[in-house]
């Protein structure tokens, strides 16, 4: 495993910065293609807005729900979200994306606080936690979420995976999410 005191800090802001991007792309996806994330999604209001950033001013992602009960990414945000999930440094951002720490392990650490309405954030770990094990591999999903689905199936698994992906690399080529 990676010792994040090896990596320079240079390059955890460029890794969590491509992640950040992922990861919020991902969701988007996720929320289109898995009925647990679509139904999760589903019960924020609408017009709901969260982020996940690195403080100060580190690397970030913004997500709006719409009237539809749709996610999508906010390119440049004019207003605070509803819901902020802050990571204190840009070292516990890469120990939770390089999947040494698990989201959940990462609050009862302290390393990241949330902003808003705690209901609200556990909806949206739980969100993340769906999306991580569709997307990574299980060995690799074990570590990253506090409880692996014991429904999820291998095809399952890779269906969901694929449309993720799938979604994800469309969104890059045509500039959206």
């Amino acid at each position: 495993m990676i010792n994040s005191k090896d990596v320079k800090p240079q390059l955890q802001q460029g890794y969590v910065k491509l992640m950040m991007d992922v990861i919020g792309r991902g969701l988007v996806m996720a929320s289109q293609v898995d009925h647990e994330v679509k139904s999760e999604i589903a019960g924020f209001p609408a017009n709901f807005t969260f982020s996940m950033k690195v403080f100060p001013n580190g690397p970030q992602f913004v997500a709006r729900v719409d009237d539809q009960h749709r996610l999508s990414l906010v390119k440049n945000p004019q207003e605070k979200p509803d819901l902020t999930i802050t990571f204190k440094h840009i070292s516990h951002a890469f120990l939770v994306f390089s999947f040494q720490e698990g989201t959940a392990q990462a609050f009862a650490n302290d390393r990241m606080v949330a902003d808003g309405e705690i209901s609200y954030a556990i909806r949206l770990v739980r969100c993340l936690n769906k999306m991580e094990a569709l997307i990574l591999p299980k060995v690799i999903a074990d570590l990253a979420v506090k409880e692996y689905p014991k429904n999820l199936s291998l095809k399952d698994k890779l269906s969901g995976a694929a449309n993720i992906y799938l979604k994800v690399a469309q969104s890059y080529f045509k500039g959206i999410a």
